[in-house]
């Protein structure tokens, strides 16, 4: 067997994920003597700008970290990857990998990656607030949402910590009642066509007021960066935030004790919207994946294989680097509130990438900003979506 080299660039700088993911190569390579895994570590600002000089010559590395989304879809246009479709049919189905992860690294129908990491945002909650302000069970629509936000002001406590500084948790809130009012296809529509003067995207904005009217976040939340938010409630200051899977980690850290709150930690999926297209189960996700560069041997998606086997899947989520998106690994991962997050991943058939991922960096910020004025009570619902239509077609 002649000798190949596969070049593979990460962006896992710390351990445990390092030396498990050396491990996974050094496992492979001991098993197939004449491939060659060079690893380049980078940390994220620095891998970016260092692809994107590479690809600007023309090399692309064999397998890199991909968010898929927007990025991933300006590569493939680009020349830059790899259709792999073929390549993996036979293992990356969605009997095999979780469907909505799958599509996020689908450009046009067609595989240029593979996910090995994949999670959803959800309401994160304090059980003990909940109960002192007299609410039984976490809200499973809009409504019950809003009537327990004003519960939790009549018994003194903050509903809900934003980070208006740093503008990108409180659009999530804003993507998830588009995707509750519109539906997956109805969003996807807008990211795809840039046209966000819909029905669905007003409609959010007018839930959102209801909710300003409302006055539910904390103190100075225009001036928040996230670990503002996520220390309120970490330190038990605000009941609610609407974030990813990486919460509580976030909380501890940023709260005094460094431990924060505990078994009072809940978390539940974002409510339903009264007359809503979109599922209960609809996601609004995301992750990290691996792209295949154009010119990738058939060895390198041999070890992309390799990677994504059920043992490497457990070592992923054991070792706390991920939650790995292979179905049948779901037991490794043994936090509590990781388990509901899981547990609303599996039920998804529809999962929206971060739209700060989904589109081009610059559309992203446009995104931002929009959403963060209506929060701000700064801009009106029609604004917001006309604000995102004029960035699109300035692309």
């Amino acid at each position: 067997l002649k000798p190949v080299t596969v070049e593979w660039w990460h962006i896992t700088t710390t351990d445990p994920g390092k030396a498990v993911f050396q491990g996974i190569a050094d496992a492979y390579m001991a098993a197939h003597p004449n491939v060659k895994i060079n690893i380049t570590i980078l940390e994220n600002e620095a891998f970016k700008t260092k692809l994107s000089t590479a690809m600007q010559s023309g090399q692309v590395p064999d397998l890199f970290q991909s968010w898929g989304g927007g990025t991933m879809q300006a590569q493939v246009d680009a020349g830059m990857l790899k259709d792999i479709t073929s390549d993996v049919a036979s293992w990356a189905t969605k009997d095999t990998i979780n469907e909505g992860a799958l599509k996020i690294y689908q450009i046009n129908g067609k595989q240029y990656g593979i996910p090995w990491d994949m999670g959803m945002i959800g309401v994160w909650y304090n059980k003990a607030l909940f109960t002192k302000a007299g609410i039984t069970a976490p809200p499973a629509t809009w409504d019950d949402f809003l009537a327990d936000v004003t519960k939790l002001k009549t018994a003194g406590i903050t509903p809900l910590a934003i980070a208006g500084k740093d503008m990108w948790p409180s659009m999530h809130l804003w993507t998830y009642l588009t995707l509750r009012i519109g539906g997956g296809d109805a969003l996807a529509q807008m990211v795809k066509s840039g046209n966000w003067n819909t029905p669905a995207c007003t409609a959010a904005g007018d839930e959102v007021v209801k909710l300003n009217a409302l006055n539910p976040y904390q103190d100075g939340f225009k001036a928040a960066t996230y670990d503002m938010e996520a220390a309120a409630v970490g330190n038990a200051k605000a009941a609610m935030e609407v974030m990813g899977q990486w919460a509580p980690t976030v909380q501890a850290a940023d709260s005094t004790t460094k431990k924060g709150i505990g078994t009072d930690l809940g978390w539940f999926p974002f409510p339903t919207v009264a007359n809503g297209k979109g599922a209960a189960t609809d996601g609004v996700g995301g992750g990290n994946g691996i792209a295949v560069g154009k010119n990738a041997s058939p060895e390198a998606i041999d070890f992309l294989k390799f990677f994504n086997s059920q043992y490497n899947a457990n070592k992923i989520n054991s070792s706390n680097i991920g939650m790995s998106p292979i179905i049948g690994t779901e037991a490794t991962v043994t936090d509590v509130n990781l388990q509901a997050v899981l547990a609303g991943r599996a039920k998804a058939t529809f999962m929206q990438l971060y739209l700060d991922q989904a589109t081009s960096p610059a559309m992203g910020t446009a995104i931002n900003e929009a959403t963060i004025a209506l929060f701000d009570g700064a801009s009106t619902p029609a604004k917001v979506c006309q604000a995102i239509t004029d960035a699109a077609k300035a692309q």
